[in-house]
């Protein structure tokens, strides 16, 4: 616990003044009443009155202590603290152009999906499972972005993940297509000033490059250089897959054939020493991910931070209590007369 007034904490030195005045003056003070001769009263038992008189002081001393406390702004410790655990760096890049709404994954239950809602959903499994790694993720189509720089914060990565949607590129907000040298280029260009041992960028996607400035090959070569490992999925079945095509306000289905460049994904996969993966199914994706799970760790630095807020309630609903005792006993049970 911290004080955000710790001056204000000076002011309990004034409690040794008031046990000195009670303890050598108080008396003087009070009324008396002149007798002949008290030697009747020198052997008559204490009363449990005076016995229990310095309590109202106590009581007086608990009350003052505690609004001193709650001037002072009692607050949890607010600090930042530099913790280093195990864990790599890596970048999701995702395709999200309008062929991953191909409805051609099945999962265990036997129940068709489309390419990335089932991405999406593998993904969140995997980011789950791995609390201590700096993540980020970039989506492309016919261009590349950001969606979420690396962070330590899975809980809003999460929530930027489950609002990835392919209708960026239907809607013409992006350019469709399939950029994936630009979707590695951008994911390679998070990790460049990243000091972890590992490095890594794992790409789906479930086409061949037909967009973008720069050639897959050539940001493989980028991330080879800057020591970042690739490992590559192609997602989807092989020969056709079912795909949704808006006809007149209805939605028709019509068999799209499936033509994912393995070649240059393995070649990405072996410049960056990483490895390329084929998923057929929503099964398949998911090992592959769990294979990935078995990377190699090394040591991380992360900074922590713990939120700061008033502590002040407990403190003045004891000072409060102490008060109204001491008034209470004041005029009940230690009542004077006059």
């Amino acid at each position: 616990m911290e004080f955000a007034n710790k001056e204000y904490l000076l002011l309990l030195l004034l409690i040794i003044p008031y046990i000195i005045w009670y303890v050598m003056f108080r008396k003087k003070t009070e009324p008396t009443i002149q007798m002949a001769d008290t030697n009747a009263f020198k052997f008559a038992p204490r009363s449990w009155k005076v016995t229990l008189m310095p309590l109202q002081m106590l009581l007086r001393i608990l009350a003052f202590t505690m609004l001193v406390v709650v001037l002072a702004r009692p607050q949890t410790h607010d600090a930042i603290q530099n913790e280093n655990i195990e864990g790599i760096d890596i970048m999701l890049a995702m395709d999200v152009s309008t062929s991953m709404l191909a409805e051609d994954l099945r999962d265990d239950a036997r129940k068709i999906q489309n390419r990335i809602e089932a991405a999406k959903v593998v993904a969140a499994e995997f980011i789950a499972g791995r609390p201590n790694d700096n993540i980020g993720l970039t989506i492309f189509a016919g261009e590349a972005f950001t969606q979420c720089p690396m962070t330590i914060d899975h809980v809003s990565l999460l929530s930027l993940l489950h609002n990835v949607r392919t209708d960026i590129a239907a809607r013409g907000l992006i350019e469709d297509g399939t950029a994936i040298g630009m979707g590695l280029a951008n994911a390679v260009s998070r990790l460049k000033d990243s000091k972890a041992k590992s490095k890594v960028v794992i790409l789906l996607t479930d086409g061949s490059n037909n967009r973008g400035d720069i050639s897959p090959m050539t940001a493989a070569e980028i991330a080879q250089s800057l020591g970042v490992r690739v490992y590559t999925i192609g997602v989807g079945t092989n020969g056709t897959a079912r795909y949704p095509l808006t006809v007149g306000g209805s939605v028709q289905y019509i068999n799209m054939p499936v033509e994912i460049d393995t070649k240059t994904l393995t070649d990405i996969a072996n410049t960056t020493h990483g490895k390329f993966y084929r998923a057929r199914n929503a099964e398949e994706l998911r090992e592959i991910y769990q294979e990935i799970d078995k990377l190699e760790k090394s040591k991380i630095e992360v900074q922590r931070f713990s939120r700061r807020y008033e502590d002040y309630q407990k403190y003045a609903l004891i000072a409060l209590c102490a008060l109204l005792l001491e008034v209470l006993l004041r005029i009940t049970v230690f009542r004077k007369i006059p």
